[in-house]
């Protein structure tokens, strides 16, 4: 699942978990929602660090001839 995914799928189940007074789907939402946060942050990270890469190449692909 994508991080929106699992942030959604947390938020509806937190609300679930509320309205039913189940504190163990309420918990497990809590989870899932942090879990999304996590995978949007890595892919955050990842793609910068890819931009920062792709800049470094076109830096160095006039100097390497």
């Amino acid at each position: 699942m994508s991080g929106e995914t699992d942030k959604a799928s947390g938020r509806v189940k937190q609300a679930a978990g509320d309205l039913t007074d189940d504190e163990e789907l309420r918990r497990e939402g809590q989870t899932d929602e942090t879990a999304g946060k996590v995978k949007d942050a890595v892919d955050d990270a990842k793609q910068k660090v890819n931009e920062a890469v792709d800049a470094v190449k076109e830096k160095t692909k006039g100097t390497s001839q």
